[in-house]
């Protein structure tokens, strides 16, 4: 009978209580691993692809992104498609449903390019009338779902965080910038806030001058988001710079409501 020491048999016990439990662990780690989306590829496109325009305005080369990048979205989103956001955080499962809005309408401005607009893009209706926006275009974790699902019934429904709307890209001028990295949990403060300043202190976000006292109509879409008309005076001091918080502080309300529904196209 072979006779093992003390050390060979506690690490022959050891070995084998490894056997056991590794198998166990890995398709646990797996699993986690697969919940997170990889969001390099989509990071990459971005950089390539966005610019920023002369008026201040993130522009994307739709051109070039149909010739050379189109594959590399859908397969980005594809990735998307096959990930549970429900296993993820709340602060990563935000990110991820604003990355899903935001691949998703490049991918339908791609599919139909050249447009001037995206509401040339009629594939039901939508929110604001034509539009891509009611059609199932995505399918997650077993539900066909829009992009007015998804910034309505998800992300506006759920995460009730009134800056989501610097965040979620229309493909249009008037719109707010498209970023030129994903999104993460990491950075998601971070870059709702700098979505945020950017909007409000662009004429196409806040307009003033001698005449009139213009704002953005996602000001007027979503008031109650952002607490009513004197939630709304809050909010646009808290993000403007100082000159342009001191000439609101002197205002009432808007005279009127602005919105650019040309392609942000940079050619």
């Amino acid at each position: 009978m072979i006779q093992l020491s003390r050390r060979q048999f506690l690490n022959a016990g050891t070995a084998a209580a490894l056997s056991v439990l590794i198998p166990a662990i890995a398709p646990i780690t797996a699993s986690v691993a697969s919940a997170q989306p990889a969001n390099a590829a989509f990071d990459a496109l971005l950089e390539r692809y966005v610019v920023r325009g002369s008026d201040g305005v993130n522009r994307v080369r739709y051109g070039a992104f149909a010739k050379a990048g189109h594959g590399e979205l859908k397969a980005y989103l594809r990735d998307l498609e096959a990930r549970k956001p429900s296993s993820m955080p709340r602060a990563e499962q935000m990110a991820f449903w604003i990355n899903l809005y935001n691949a998703k309408t490049l991918d339908v401005i791609l599919d139909h390019y050249p447009v001037k607009s995206i509401k040339e893009i009629n594939l039901g209706g939508g929110f604001f009338g034509g539009g891509p926006w009611k059609a199932k275009l995505v399918s997650v974790e077993g539900r066909d779902l829009s992009l007015d699902n998804i910034e309505h019934d998800i992300l506006r429904a759920r995460f009730k965080e009134p800056l989501v709307h610097y965040a979620l890209n229309c493909a249009s001028v008037g719109c707010p910038d498209l970023q030129r990295s994903a999104w993460t949990a990491a950075r998601l403060d971070e870059m709702l806030a700098l979505g945020a300043r950017s909007y409000v202190n662009h004429p196409r976000g806040i307009m003033i001058d001698a005449k009139s006292f213009k704002v953005s109509k996602i000001y007027r879409w979503y008031a109650g988001d952002f607490g009513g008309q004197s939630g709304l005076k809050t909010h646009w001091q808290a993000y403007a710079d100082p000159q342009l918080a001191a000439e609101l502080a002197k205002l009432a309300s808007p005279q009127s409501y602005i919105y650019d529904w040309s392609l942000n196209d940079a050619g």
